[in-house]
């Protein structure tokens, strides 16, 4: 063989190697779908890198043996009903479901494909699966609620805010878990010797009107209910339980971050990287229906005390001693 046929010979073989390569990575690359509830930005992205590096410490790294395609539903039903249909048709190998409202879209068009879900508050009750135990479909997860956290969030107002007499739950009238958490507020409250009220919202005018109703009542106070779209205006709620000078108890860390007062509740990032485990486990053989639903374990409590000053509210050094983080 002459220098030039070697070189050709050598010349070919080389380019058609990373052809190789590709095919092969190709042929081996599984594919997830994500579908968030959230809108692509804080928080949700966060939540989301969250969930990419619990996959990749299982040995799922995306671009070398796995393909992602993720979605933003920003809380609008109608948007998330579309691309759930969009993922449904790239048939995936598994489907991750951020968010309840994300996970009601997705329930509604395929029965096949393996669904993991972080956030619904009960998921029997909403007909997702058919016990917490024993999922037995295609969906299966980890719980956003814990009856105990209603308990909690009120334990810890009449502690910073012990003449509170009347306390308002904020809430998404449209969101499936409103039910539960309303019942379980009305039945909790009357233990801490307090009135119970109920503040739905379902617009920016109306979380206006519903926090200057409860700011009128003498010793009132407010609770908000876990909600997308509460999540989303956590600002302008915050803005007003200040002009206000309303005590305001919130389910996420994100409003404290904001400037809200206290926030008690499941630690939202822990259930994100604890989901990467079940899609890892399906990808690699296993079945959501033999995968039981997970409540949460991991709670955090959150407190401003730059806030709490302001209100002219002092913070007991009990509750002080039980907080994971105090924002000064």
């Amino acid at each position: 063989m002459n220098r030039r046929s070697f070189i050709t010979v050598f010349g070919g073989a080389a380019a058609s190697w990373p052809l190789a390569a590709r095919a092969q990575q190709a042929a081996g690359m599984r594919r997830i779908g994500v579908l968030m509830t959230f809108a692509d930005g804080p928080p949700g992205r966060s939540y989301f890198e969250t969930f990419k590096r619990a996959l990749e410490q299982t040995g799922w790294v995306e671009g070398r043996n796995v393909h992602i395609d993720e979605r933003w539903g920003g809380g609008d039903a109608d948007r998330l009903r579309l691309y759930a249909v969009e993922l449904v048709d790239l048939k995936p190998d598994v489907i991750f479901a951020g968010g309840g409202r994300a996970v009601t879209a997705l329930n509604q068009k395929t029965r096949n494909i393996p669904i993991v879900f972080e956030g619904p508050s009960d998921p029997v009750r909403q007909g997702f699966v058919a016990s917490m135990a024993r999922p037995g479909g295609n969906l299966t997860g980890f719980s956003a609620f814990e009856p105990s956290i209603v308990g909690k969030l009120l334990e810890a107002l009449k502690e910073i805010a012990p003449q509170t007499a009347r306390v308002a739950l904020m809430l998404h009238p449209d969101n499936p878990g409103s039910p539960l958490y309303r019942e379980l507020f009305e039945s909790t409250v009357p233990s801490f010797a307090m009135k119970a009220l109920a503040a739905p919202a379902r617009d920016p005018g109306e979380i206006e009107l519903a926090i200057g109703a409860v700011a009128k009542m003498p010793n009132g106070a407010l609770i908000l209910a876990p909600d997308i779209f509460m999540v989303s205006q956590r600002d302008l709620i915050v803005r007003l339980a200040a002009e206000h000078r309303l005590p305001a108890i919130y389910p996420l860390r994100e409003y404290v971050m904001r400037g809200g007062l206290l926030s008690y509740g499941a630690d939202t990032a822990d259930r994100y990287r604890r989901a990467a485990s079940y899609v890892d486990r399906i990808l690699r053989g296993e079945k959501p229906a033999d995968l039981p639903v997970q409540a949460p374990i991991k709670f955090e409590l959150v407190i401003n005390l730059k806030t709490a000053k302001a209100l002219d509210l002092e913070v007991p050094p009990m509750l002080l001693a039980r907080a994971d983080e105090v924002i000064e």
